[in-house]
């Protein structure tokens, strides 16, 4: 042990079992900390000799250490906008679920405040496409102005009161890149799909009365969600740069307790302000210890729920067309993606040329071989260096199994929904049955020897990013529901070490924190998790009801769960 090593330690661990994610020592009795940082992984002999009279030592009591999980695909300012200030519905929720919670959200809110809201799942917004449904939903707003967003994040429903506020009627033409939904006499009914839903977005915003303290506290609290459940970094998969200076501000006052990698986008995504080369060439400035936007973020396609991913094969008809009426995408329909292959080129070109890294949204077979072939030619051009994500390969053509890992791509697994679940029954719907039984192929992935990162896609398809969830059912294919029963392509489902991995070391390799973060070795960041359990000693379908007693961040504990009042106990002494 070196002189510097055997200075006493701020922090001790013991207790417990401690799963470091080092190869060079996969498990320890204990770990020390110094200055934020890890000093000492070893047996309970190594760490007492870096226990003095000043260190804080915790009595772990059983259970398990892991390094601080990793969440690579996030929505960290949206995300903690709908927990402070929004009104949550279940994906679970039909039509007369909405309208009750819009009616009690509306009763405590005043007469100009706005209800807003999400996620509605794509079958039941659809289905909100009429005047009946529009005059539901004024009735339930008690004339308060009224946006719900979709599961897409692309589209919003609003009310009459929303309408005239952005002020769309049925003279309104169709905006660029979006469109109203219309009855038979071309007055909008509510649904704003695409573009519009910006402008829904903004409006709603300039009703707040101090935006930035606003969203201060929108980071503070998704920040704060994630730390509860053992989160300790994520990416933000679509951050524009009002979000990196909130991040930044935190980081600076020393009030962020994450790592947070931000991916810029390319093009407009939700909320106003400079996109492609003008956010991008923004990313030094905005660049703080623990916030690195180091990606752009391009989206090449939408969803399978509304037929908007590119698929090799076409879709089945559409089962929720309106009867009689012709399929609004005759068969054989394949979707249509959102990028050329000279327009990704170009992407991927003024991301790589100023040393920014790549994250793809493609969440059908077509665009993820559109994606695998324009990673192919930058290989050539940039070598091995930058970094690729495939985000949301829920179909990947067996052909291109292989091609991750020959090409180094990522494979951005993200949301958690390799398990049977209300998006999947509709998914199935959609899509030919050979697609099904290959859906999520993460073990044909990982055997290929692809890196493979968990991601939560928080809150677009999870009420919380809930990784003990992610990690159970990677292995299960199943839903801990039992009204969802059955599993979802079982032969796709990987080991627990290998999930494990997923969430932690594999997602800090992805975003580039690899250095920094996601093992438990001397000289990386001090951040990590006493769980109440050890994980490889519980029953696989149990891994979902983990409760986190603490988090630490950087050598500080930002979340205790061992007491209501939050401060340390359970065995934390000062010895």
């Amino acid at each position: 042990m070196s002189t510097e090593d055997s200075q006493p330690a701020d922090l001790v661990v013991r207790g417990s079992a401690v799963y470091t994610l080092d190869p060079a020592r996969p498990w320890a009795e204990a770990l020390a900390v110094r200055d934020g940082k890890v000093v000492v992984v070893g047996d309970e002999a190594e760490v007492a000799a870096v226990t003095g009279a000043r260190t804080r030592v915790v009595q772990a009591e059983g259970g398990m250490v892991l390094p601080g999980l990793i969440d690579v695909h996030s929505h960290v300012g949206f995300g903690g906008q709908a927990a402070a200030w929004e009104l949550g519905l279940s994906p679970a929720f039909g039509v007369a679920e909405i309208l009750d919670a819009v009616r009690q959200r509306a009763g405590e809110l005043g007469p100009d405040e706005w209800v807003i809201g999400g996620l509605v799942i794509s079958p039941v917004f659809h289905a909100m496409g009429t005047p009946e449904m529009l005059a539901a939903l004024d009735e339930a707003s008690q004339g308060r102005p009224v946006m719900l967003r979709d599961d897409s994040l692309h589209n919003r429903w609003v009310n009459s009161r929303a309408l005239r506020i952005l002020g769309i009627d049925a003279a309104s033409k169709d905006p660029a890149g979006g469109s109203y939904v219309r009855d038979t006499a071309s007055r909008p009914v509510g649904l704003l799909l695409g573009q519009p839903s910006t402008d829904a977005e903004l409006a709603a915003r300039r009703s707040f009365g101090d935006p930035r303290e606003r969203d201060l506290r929108s980071a503070r609290t998704a920040v704060s969600i994630f730390n509860s459940m053992g989160v300790t970094a994520t990416q933000d998969a679509a951050t524009m740069g009002a979000w990196l200076d909130v991040f930044t501000e935190l980081d600076r006052a020393g009030e962020l307790n994450a790592w947070i990698v931000g991916s810029m986008p390319a093009r407009e995504f939700i909320e106003s302000g400079p996109v492609g080369t003008d956010l991008f060439d923004t990313a030094p400035a905005r660049r703080s210890t623990h916030v690195r936007p180091d990606f752009v973020k391009g989206i090449l396609d939408g969803v399978p729920m509304t037929r908007t991913s590119k698929f090799l094969d076409p879709y089945k008809p559409d089962p929720f067309a309106s009867a009689g009426a012709p399929d609004a995408h005759a068969c054989p329909f394949h979707g249509e993606g959102l990028f050329s292959d000279e327009e990704l080129h170009q992407l991927l070109e003024d991301a790589l040329s100023r040393g920014l890294h790549v994250k793809l949204h493609a969440t059908a077979d077509g665009t993820v071989r559109q994606s695998l072939d324009a990673v192919a030619v930058m290989r050539e051009r940039y070598g091995a260096g930058p970094v690729f994500h495939i985000a949301h390969p829920e179909f990947v053509h067996p052909d291109d199994v292989a091609r991750f890992a020959e090409l180094g791509v990522v494979a951005d697994a993200s949301p958690v929904l390799w398990f049977p679940n209300p998006m999947s029954g509709v998914i199935a719907q959609q899509v030919q049955d050979h697609y099904m039984e290959r859906i999520w192929p993460l073990r044909e992935l990982h055997d290929a020897g692809s890196l493979v990162a968990a991601g939560s896609d928080w809150p677009v398809a999870m009420p919380v990013p809930n990784p003990w969830l992610s990690i159970e059912t990677m292995v299960t294919r199943r839903n801990p529901d039992p009204s969802f029963p059955g599993s979802l392509a079982a032969d796709q489902a990987l080991d627990l070490d290998t999930a494990i991995r997923a969430h932690t070391v594999n997602a800090a390799r992805a975003m580039g924190l690899g250095q920094w973060t996601g093992r438990l070795t001397p000289g990386l960041s001090a951040d990590f998790v006493v769980l109440d359990r050890n994980l490889f000693e519980t029953p696989i379908e149990r891994i979902h009801a983990t409760q986190v007693r603490q988090t630490w961040f950087a050598g500080r504990l930002v979340h205790d769960g061992t007491t209501a009042e939050g401060t340390a106990a359970d065995g934390t002494t000062a010895n």
